[in-house]
């Protein structure tokens, strides 16, 4: 419960949205623990070369946008091509094994040079099975990652095998993930990291808080439910192109909803250039949003009046209209 809008929000964002910091230690610290057990899966003699840099993380919960409940953790573990070729054929990259790298040569496609992402994702599965810690946890294969599922623990850790690539001659590298179809893509969740980041950084309010806050509103029963990745873009991209935020999160969320109302229709294209259009959702889960997005757009335009006018009390409730029952009421 609370008396005014500032604590409203503050108590929802700590209570209902955020990652609790305390999971989130626990989690970065068995990240961290499953990073050392894959280090030794070369030392059988059989597993593929490692990077010397091992692992890069991406995914929201990297990015700081993740909200409640940590159920998933994305871990890209970075091998090493050991002399490999790459070329793009069609829709996908192909990856070709030199002759030298054996480990790789037992995981390409049959009576091929070409590297099958499959096999690739399922000697991950393989080994991680075999890790004594790991015995009574759920390993399995879906689609681009071997997922983890610790009993011990709430969240699922999604493991991507990778390769990056040499610098061209125009200092640009990317990294070469599965495609879940036996071939291999390209992305680099670096690009995603760094923008974020920027953006951030460039505004009076906290622009992680407005995409978790939107995450939250978007997962309600009240209207389909938006890809988060397609969901941070769609925000980092109004923010990209405004510099007149303020400080408090409830007087952005209005140039949030006319945002949406006016995008969610549109193409949104991969800011990192690999994947396409973004946007998958049909035309009327589309306009499903759209409706929402403008009949919340009222009511929080109403929230704001009554709180310039000094009637918290419906102020706060025409909030919990638009964010649920697990924002706090007035008292």
């Amino acid at each position: 419960m609370a008396k005014t809008v500032n604590a409203a929000f503050d108590y929802f964002l700590r209570e209902k949205v955020r990652i609790d910091k305390d999971r989130s230690d626990v989690a970065k610290s068995s990240k961290s623990n499953l990073i050392e057990e894959i280090k030794k899966f070369p030392n059988d003699g059989k597993f593929p070369q490692l990077h010397p840099d091992i692992s890069i993380d991406y995914g929201s919960f990297s990015r700081k946008t993740k909200i409640r409940p940590l159920d998933d953790i994305d871990l890209m573990i970075i091998l090493d091509g050991q002399g490999s070729t790459w070329d793009e054929v069609g829709d996908h990259l192909v990856i070709r094994v030199n002759n030298s790298a054996s480990k790789l040569l037992d995981l390409c496609h049959d009576f091929s040079n070409e590297l099958n992402s499959i096999k690739v994702v399922n000697k991950f599965v393989e080994y991680l099975s075999g890790v004594t810690n790991y015995k009574k946890a759920d390993v399995k294969r879906n689609m681009e990652a071997a997922t983890l599922n610790l009993i011990s623990y709430e969240w699922i850790y999604d493991i991507v095998p990778c390769f990056i690539t040499k610098e061209d001659g125009l200092g640009k590298q990317f990294y070469v993930i599965p495609d879940g179809k036996g071939n291999w893509k390209a992305t680099d969740p670096r690009i995603d990291k760094v923008r974020t980041q920027q953006v951030n950084n460039a505004q009076k309010v906290s622009v992680l808080d407005m995409i978790r806050l939107m995450k939250y509103w978007t997962k309600r029963p009240t209207m389909p439910t938006m890809k988060s990745y397609f969901l941070e873009n769609l925000i980092l991209d109004y923010y990209g192109a405004h510099n007149d935020s303020v400080q408090w999160v409830d007087r952005e969320l209005p140039s949030l909803f006319q945002y949406i109302y006016h995008n969610v229709m549109k193409v949104l294209n991969d800011p990192k250039g690999y994947q396409g259009d973004i946007n998958h959702l049909s035309y009327e889960e589309r306009q499903k949003i759209k409706d929402r997005a403008s009949t919340d757009y009222d009511k929080a335009l109403e929230a704001i009046q009554f709180e310039i006018d000094n009637d918290m009390s419906r102020a706060i409730g025409k909030w919990r209209e638009i964010f649920g029952d697990e924002f706090p009421m007035y008292y």
